[in-house]
């Protein structure tokens, strides 16, 4: 055991712990790299046309990353180097990636955080000129939750349905169809299953435009995301759950519906909700098949009712800093009942997963 803690002769003093298993960076080394990587990025600065925060960053970031890499090889070898710039790589990678996601929703807060009130939630803007101040929202809530809880209650029955009969039966070449068609609608822009809508609901039909209209083409843009995200969590439930209820002399439907679907709850929700979210933000389909209105209509069946997104829409198209603002606020109040959404519905999933 004494061998085990003999150090290596010859460690670096950039090293904390150099036994047999190998040394390793000290935890200063880093934030030394790190300053390292700012200084020089300065120095850079002043030969090389890069200019701007953007560009500084990441003009460090690969130093950094360079002299990271460089170090750790010198010191820990190959193996620890590579990992660790694979790991850096991972982290900036995610990091990147939630940069927009933060400015957009800083931006939003920064811009429509201060017209959030009593007044603007519980307000139309029936009789509000452009030029006014005032005014609220609560008509484009009204329908933005009606027409996305009507798109729910058609699309999840029918798209978990679907997604049951491609993993439990689907076999042949019908299920192959069936899931040809499904990627095919997973593609397929909004504005063209508005304009199909449109095609049989107004001229075919005859029927006026409406919420409910509108709620159609939403349906059609929900039901592959629905479709593909439930057929992905039932896949991986394992078979020994189906193969144990069957030995118990359990039906198959009856295992789908008290086993495998149950287990599968939690991926499930998380699918339904990013259906929700997409048709809740969705503007084009609602522009050919609703209409805007400034009046509160609890009627989908009945007439033009407004929605968050194309409230959006026409205060944003509207040359004066009251509208703008109020299309800042209705953007904060969509992301909001987006969140609070997610959060209700995960924390449902939550309460009925399967032990």
């Amino acid at each position: 055991m004494s061998i085990l803690k003999t150090p290596v002769p010859g460690a670096s003093t950039l090293s904390g712990t150099s036994t047999l298993s190998g040394a390793r960076l000290r935890r200063g080394t880093l934030a030394l790299v790190a300053v390292g990587a700012i200084a020089v990025t300065g120095l850079l600065e002043t030969f090389t046309p890069v200019s701007g925060w953007a560009g500084s960053v990441l003009m460090a970031a690969a130093v950094y990353l360079v002299g990271q890499t460089v170090i750790s090889f010198l010191v820990e070898g190959r193996r620890h180097a590579l990992d660790r710039l694979v790991t850096t790589a991972v982290y900036a990678a995610f990091a990147l990636a939630m940069l927009p996601l933060g400015a957009v929703l800083f931006k939003v807060v920064q811009r429509g955080g201060g017209l959030i009130n009593g007044t603007f939630l519980t307000h139309s803007l029936r009789n509000i000129g452009p030029t006014d101040t005032g005014g609220g929202v609560y008509h484009g809530i009204v329908g933005t939750l009606e027409q996305a809880a009507l798109a729910s209650l058609i699309s999840i029955p029918l798209a978990m349905l679907t997604a049951i009969y491609l993993v439990e039966y689907g076999r042949g070449w019908f299920a192959r169809l069936v899931t040809f068609f499904v990627d095919v609608m997973t593609g397929v822009p909004s504005i063209v299953a508005g304009l199909f809508i449109f095609t049989v609901w107004v001229l075919m039909l005859g029927l006026n435009r409406s919420g409910f209209a509108a709620t159609l083409a939403l349906t059609i843009l929900m039901i592959p995301i629905v479709v593909r995200s439930t057929e992905e969590m039932l896949k991986l439930v394992p078979d020994s759950l189906r193969e144990a209820s069957y030995a118990l002399g359990v039906p198959k439907w009856r295992t789908i519906l008290k086993v495998v679907v149950p287990t599968a709850v939690p991926g499930i929700v998380t699918g339904i909700m990013l259906g929700v979210a997409r048709v809740m933000g969705e503007t084009a389909p609602l522009l050919l098949l609703n209409g805007f209105t400034s009046s509160i209509n609890f009627d989908p069946f009945s007439g033009p009712q407004a929605a968050l997104p194309l409230i959006v829409w026409d205060q944003a198209g509207r040359p004066n800093p009251q509208s703008i603002t109020r299309a800042w606020g209705s953007a904060l109040v969509l992301i909001v009942m987006v969140l609070l959404l997610n959060l209700g519905a995960r924390a449902l999933a939550r309460l009925s997963r399967t032990r």
